[in-house]
């Protein structure tokens, strides 16, 4: 777990143990958070919660508040902020509707892996039971998406209560945590001792688990690779979130692997790399005879596991590496599965096949995968310079891509429009990419935008939306212009349900309820609060108006009117 060094409040004098501290409720659970790396507390006005406010105002905790206009924003925001730095964001959330309107994130966030602790208030443990405002208990409706989910016993239960919740968040596989805290415990106060960011109860780190590499699973991968003739690596977003991604390109380059990254993996082979065949993606997966799947599950995204088979090949063998046993796939049968920190399997993979006397010679396999995907990269070329009217996705892309910095950090909010940007964008840098991964929620790119323009302030940011998620989370456009936070968003506005549109046509041969009103000027929503933009509808504006956008320095939306007909050429729908 990588955390920030704990602020002033939780230092301690070496060989003395923690002292406790008065303060009320708000007070302890803003140094806990602060001790974990804390800096943002991501949130919308609750008087539930209104002591950590005061803390977080009057106390040097060193923890800065932002506010949104949905709590769905707040959430998103510090499930964001856990992808980007691999600390658990933050999200406080008043009681009831503020909790639940926060729930969409925290199962986002255990898809996808994500640290994020949200801190609930919660009706006075004095009136409970007689009918109070938002009275109701929060912790059953979250426990089936978070990773733990408790209620503090009282104001001293809440500097620990805070502790485990960070620790369960951070500690792989990661993922949300929830905490709700009555009300009038978090406005009394208490002496409370206040661990630090270790696991152990007292903030030590002598708790930490073993993740050290199976050795024999380790020589049975190694002979499987050793004796593969056609492999093919995965590499998953929990490669990035276990700090693996210099073992996981160290070890796929010193072999001669070729890779095929998603999520947050997208970034470890940079942008041309000559082993990264993401655009070679079906030959690979239909003809390989070997596929080790790292840091991802095996779900609709890969087929559920099953590899090869394609042109008479056989079924592949498949390897199957997480960094918990929990996030092991074993419905498609893994050759091997195995679990534990992934930049030392990786380093204990490289060692043992270095220790083999021979490795095949897999010049041919590596070079007709490169030729894949130089091909398909062509193809890609020539949608970029589509001067079709009504506007290609593509050509967004074709003018998009060019402008990228290297540290760019891109978001991807939509169906069909961010399923072309999965195809387009290849990251230069691991850490830049952020989508709603395999649960697949809309209205999560405000909240991440806000969050990487915090994360990284001095990097482009910009947010991919579709038109349809665009209406989830624009008002949250208010929140960057309050908090100065400049972000460029890119809109393929093509009137519809795209992602639906489509399939239904070919389920049926008709769609129903998949069209939205075409052309509409969310760029002059943007600017109706306090940002800018402007509408594209010729091609060759796309670019001009990009550069418009990077230069403005505020928040800015370049809505482009696209082809409803443009459907992105998927090939499973999920299920």
């Amino acid at each position: 777990m990588r955390q920030n060094s704990p602020t002033g409040q939780s230092r301690r004098d070496a060989g003395a143990g923690p002292s406790p501290v008065e303060g009320h409720g708000g007070s302890h659970a803003t140094a806990v958070a602060a001790a974990h790396g804390v800096r943002t507390m991501f949130t919308l006005s609750g008087s539930h919660v209104f002591p950590m406010y005061d803390a977080a105002e009057k106390e040097d905790h060193g923890v800065s508040l932002l506010d949104v206009r949905h709590e769905q924003t707040a959430a998103f925001a510090a499930e964001a902020t856990g992808k980007l730095t691999r600390s658990p964001g933050l999200a406080v959330l008043t009681a009831g509707p503020g909790v639940t309107n926060g729930v969409s994130a925290l199962a986002q966030a255990t898809f996808s892996g994500a640290p994020m602790v949200m801190i609930g208030g919660r009706a006075p443990a004095a009136r409970w039971g007689t009918g109070s405002l938002q009275e109701f208990d929060h912790v059953p409706v979250v426990q089936s998406v978070t990773v733990s989910a408790e209620t503090a016993r009282d104001t001293a239960d809440i500097a620990p209560a805070t502790h485990r919740a960070f620790t369960a968040s951070g500690t792989a596989h990661r993922g949300p945590a929830f905490l709700d805290v009555h009300m009038d415990h978090f406005f009394d106060r208490s002496e409370s001792v206040r661990p630090g960011p270790g696991p152990a109860d007292d903030g030590s780190s002598a708790a930490a688990p073993d993740r050290s590499p199976d050795t024999d699973a380790v020589d049975r991968i190694a002979d499987l690779i050793v004796g593969a003739e056609r492999p093919v690596v995965v590499i998953g977003s929990d490669v990035w979130a276990d700090g693996a991604e210099e073992a996981a390109l160290r070890c796929v380059e010193t072999l001669g692997l070729p890779t095929i990254p998603n999520g947050m993996g997208r970034g470890i082979l940079p942008a041309g790399h000559p082993l990264l065949v993401t655009k070679a993606r079906s030959l690979a997966f239909g003809t390989a005879d070997l596929v080790i799947v790292v840091g991802t599950p095996l779900d609709f995204r890969l087929g559920y596991g099953v590899f090869g088979g394609k042109d008479d090949a056989t079924p592949a063998t498949v390897v199957h590496i997480a960094d918990s046993e929990g996030q092991l796939s074993h419905h498609a049968s893994p050759a091997v599965a195995t679990a534990g920190d992934l930049g030392r399997i990786f380093d204990a993979l490289l060692a043992a096949i270095e220790k083999r006397p021979t490795r095949p010679d897999r010049s041919g396999w590596t070079a007709s995968l490169r030729e894949k995907a130089d091909a398909t990269h062509a193809a890609d070329l020539e949608l970029f310079s589509a001067s079709a009217d009504p506007i290609h996705p593509g050509r967004i892309y074709g003018e998009l891509v060019p402008r990228l910095a290297e540290d760019a950090v891109v978001i991807g909010d939509g169906g069909d429009f961010v399923s072309y940007a999965g195809k387009f964008i290849e990251p230069a840098r691991p850490g830049n990419w952020l989508d709603p991964g395999p649960f697949g929620c809309l209205g999560a790119g405000l909240g991440a935008a806000i969050a990487a323009r915090i994360a990284r302030p001095s990097s482009q940011v910009v947010l991919l939306l579709g038109d349809g998620a665009a209406g989830f989370s624009l008002i949250d456009v208010d929140t960057l212009v309050r908090h100065n936070l400049p972000v460029v968003m890119v809109m393929g506005n093509n009137g519809a349900w795209g992602l639906e549109k489509g399939p239904m046509q070919i389920l049926y041969g008709y769609d129903v309820i998949a069209d939205l009103a075409p052309g509409t000027r969310y760029d002059q929503v943007v600017r109706a609060l306090g940002g800018a933009g402007e509408m594209v509808t010729d091609p060759a504006q796309i670019g001009p108006a990009l550069d418009r956008a990077f230069a403005s320095g505020v928040p800015y939306l370049v809505n482009v009117i696209t082809d409803v007909e443009a459907m992105y050429p998927r090939s499973t729908f999920g299920v």
